[in-house]
């Protein structure tokens, strides 16, 4: 069985795709097949399809979740776009007082090839871009993504375009770079008045 949704840590997250266009070094997948609740995130063949997601939606009790609901797998949710604001705006209608979160790695536009801010920031409240290296080499070097150097200015213009937007917008690196890169991307963050959380890496 392949968990859809899933919790960790006082929070519920959704599970709606495996595929991503980065390979970062200390990428959580790479040490299991889960995290809290979940048995397996992976998914044998494909990718759920939105009947499938509203499925699990339907039968999970998002009672002593209804703070905030997280778009967070074993995968970059914007890969699987169309399910991805299909399935935001069914919990919407559902739940319309609950905050829906999204945790991306910034590729978005590239990954479908179209700008998606302004469709995300419409039925997503909080947008979490994982920014994790203050430079384009340096975050090639430790993320790996398929787009090479195109990739860290998308990251920076989605990160901008989601604040524009109006979806309340934070930046997260991983406590796996140096201090002095923690620093460089607060600068960054701080040049566009986006608030950067740093995260603690666990294996």
């Amino acid at each position: 069985m392949t968990n859809i949704i899933y919790t960790f840590e006082g929070h519920v997250y959704l599970n709606i795709t495996n595929a991503c266009p980065c390979r970062c070094e200390f990428c959580i997948r790479k040490n299991g097949d889960s995290v809290g609740d979940a048995q397996n995130l992976w998914f044998s063949s494909h990718s759920p399809d939105f009947e499938d997601i509203k499925k699990e939606i339907d039968a999970f009790d998002f009672s002593p979740y209804s703070d905030e609901i997280i778009f967070c797998g074993y995968g970059e949710p914007t890969c699987a776009y169309v399910n991805l604001i299909k399935s935001a705006k069914y919990l919407k209608d559902k739940m319309p007082a609950c905050k829906l979160r999204i945790n991306t790695n910034g590729l978005s536009d590239l990954i479908n090839k179209k700008e998606t801010a302004e469709e995300i920031c419409g039925v997503f409240d909080i947008v979490s871009v994982s920014l994790n290296a203050p430079t384009s080499e340096k975050y090639e070097a430790l993320c790996h993504p398929s787009f090479g150097d195109k990739a860290f200015p998308a990251i920076l213009k989605f990160a901008s375009q989601c604040k524009k937007y109006g979806a309340y917008t934070k930046f997260s690196v991983v406590d796996v770079i140096s201090k002095e890169d923690i620093e460089k991307c607060r600068e960054i963050a701080d040049s566009m008045d986006i608030p950067l959380r740093v995260r603690v890496y666990s294996e």
